[in-house]
């Protein structure tokens, strides 16, 4: 999708983030929180992926999303080995758009000398497990039944790829 815009995560990024992530929160099983997020939960977004790219994703100057790397761990050992996170607004999914979040979260993390990519994700996500799948990730591990949310548990599946 033309026009899409990566802006560095800010202040005046936190509403449409907090709201496109409370939408999953209350409608989904991709975001774990079972209640809504105040707005101040925004600065977790920014603290855990502070110094590593972190991006309100724009189309036409409305935020449709929004993506980030954080460390999968602090300790300098692991420091080839970064998070992924993204969320796009319900009316912007299956356009492309995540796959041009993955593509520039990718560069980024080559740039940075990461060379693995982990996600966590939902067992009951099937459109997420299938996005990672096609776009090169593999399953590498799998947290069974350690989540209940809205009564429904369910696992926890990781996926890698390398970079």
């Amino acid at each position: 999708m033309e026009n899409i815009i990566f802006e560095q995560l800010s202040e005046k990024h936190r509403t449409d983030i907090i709201d496109i992530f409370n939408y999953y929160v209350e409608h989904e099983f991709s975001a774990y929180p079972e209640e809504k997020l105040d707005y101040c939960y925004y600065e977790k977004f920014l603290s855990i992926s502070k110094d590593f790219p972190a991006y309100a994703i724009c189309l036409n100057q409305k935020v449709v999303g929004f993506c980030y790397l954080n460390a999968y761990n602090p300790l300098q050992v692991f420091k080839e080995t970064a998070t992924v996170t993204y969320f796009l607004h319900k009316d912007y999914r299956a356009l492309g758009i995540g796959k041009q979040a993955l593509d520039k979260l990718e560069k980024e993390a080559k740039n940075l000398g990461i060379r693995n990519l982990l996600a966590n994700i939902s067992s009951i996500n099937d459109a997420s497990l299938a996005f990672h799948l096609k776009n090169g990730f593999i399953k590498c591990g799998e947290f069974v039944s350690i989540i209940t949310k809205q009564g429904r548990t369910f696992d926890i599946i990781w996926m890698q790829k390398r970079i």
